[in-house]
């Protein structure tokens, strides 16, 4: 008898920490690597809310919470909403988890039946597709090249729906291309959406405060207020806030939803971290200044990137508004062969090829569903970019 699920074979591991993890043992080996794989702010967390994580842990607010969230979070979530995107809910219908990821996984996991299908457009998160196997749907996957800023039109849309849709996921801004909707480009595919009152919003915000250039963000629910009741609003603070090691995650939508995401939660979980909410609390509270200074020192970098990698010939690399990853197209690459004798007939070929020869961790464009590409997060030093885009630079100079 096998010991493991066949539900198993349907997925993959996470490419991203399969690359951050490659490039660490790498480094453990004394080899001089630059990562530039891992989706992670190298911000720390604001000082006023490290010190609440320290203040809940002397004053011992460390036992259990409510499954999913504390009273008092709860309100803070729904202010911010109320405040930063029009949307007024009720603590009722906000759930916390560990990680927006794993409220990601609990909608899929209390919603979906086999033969359900979730629109996905790609480039996506990697876990997208995966967490909808898990959960036993189908993902059907709607490519968004670059030439189309990597952004699903209401057309397509429209044509991937079906009577067995269940969810469309909309990232923005995204991982892994940056880009992001505008609201005249929500509202188209809001519309269509509204001609398919069977089909339920997913919106992954987690990327809202890093947006440039004057980019207003909007989110679905709040472009069309007729898809409130069948919207799940994700965010989290581990991007913005540079909280990615606290794991605290939540969303709003439906009372019904939550409280089937609820349900999911208490048996496996159960609460996040008591002290990770204390101090996610005091993130959503308290000011946010720190952001306007990180989001310049974001932009500064993206710019170095983009101008040094679209230096590069047989690269194409467009311009984000916002998040923190560039999304460079290799095709002018695929079929040269590499210094050391690889032959780059794939993205993953290219991304293993620099790892080895040049010491540049990114992530292949495979693992988010749009090839031939890779994936650079510029949430690193500038000097550190300069060095890993001149890398880049001779690496591919090299290609035969």
């Amino acid at each position: 008898m096998q010991i493991l699920s066949a539900t198993l074979d349907r997925v993959k591991p996470s490419p991203t920490v399969a690359m951050s993890g490659r490039a660490l043992e790498l480094k453990e080996e004394g080899k001089d690597v630059i990562g530039l794989a891992a989706g992670e702010p190298d911000f720390d967390t604001p000082e006023h809310i490290a010190a609440a994580g320290i203040r809940a842990i002397q004053e011992g607010k460390t036992r259990y919470t409510a499954v999913d969230g504390l009273p008092e979070l709860k309100r803070a979530i729904c202010a911010k909403f109320a405040r930063d995107n029009s949307l007024n809910y009720k603590p009722s219908q906000v759930t916390v988890g560990t990680g927006g990821k794993q409220v990601l996984y609990n909608a899929m996991m209390a919603t979906l039946n086999p033969g359900d299908e979730v629109v996905i457009p790609a480039p996506y998160w990697v876990s997208y597709p995966d967490m909808v196997l898990l959960a036993g749907g189908t993902p059907k996957i709607v490519e968004c090249p670059l030439e189309a800023g990597f952004k699903m039109t209401a057309d397509q849309l429209e044509a991937a729906i079906t009577e067995k849709t269940k969810w469309v996921i909309l990232n923005s801004p995204s991982n892994p291309t940056g880009a992001a909707y505008s609201r005249a480009e929500l509202k188209a595919l809001t519309d269509v959406l509204m001609r398919h009152p069977h089909v339920w919003v997913l919106s992954d915000d987690i990327y809202e405060h890093l947006v440039y250039d004057g980019f207003t963000f909007t989110t679905p629910a709040e472009v069309e207020p007729g898809l409130f009741d069948r919207t799940l609003t994700v965010n989290g603070v581990s991007k913005a806030y540079s909280m990615t090691g606290w794991r605290i995650g939540y969303a709003a939508g439906p009372e019904q939803l939550i409280g089937a995401m609820r349900k999911v939660q208490s048996q496996s979980t159960s609460n996040p971290s008591s002290i990770s909410q204390w101090a996610a609390l005091a993130a959503l509270e308290g000011e946010h200044d720190f952001l306007a200074p990180r989001n310049a020192a974001f932009v500064r970098r993206r710019d170095i990137v983009v101008e040094k990698l679209n230096a590069i010939e047989g690269i194409d690399c467009p311009k984000p508004e916002g998040a923190f990853y560039v999304y460079p197209s290799i095709k002018g690459l695929i079929g040269k062969t590499s210094a050391g004798g690889k032959s780059i007939e794939t993205d993953e070929d290219f991304a293993m090829a620099l790892l080895d020869e040049a010491g540049v961790a990114v992530v292949f464009g495979a693992a988010f569903g749009l090839s031939p590409a890779f994936r650079i997060s510029y949430a690193l030093a500038d000097e550190t970019l300069v060095e890993a885009c001149d890398r880049i630079a001779d690496f591919c100079a090299r290609l035969g």
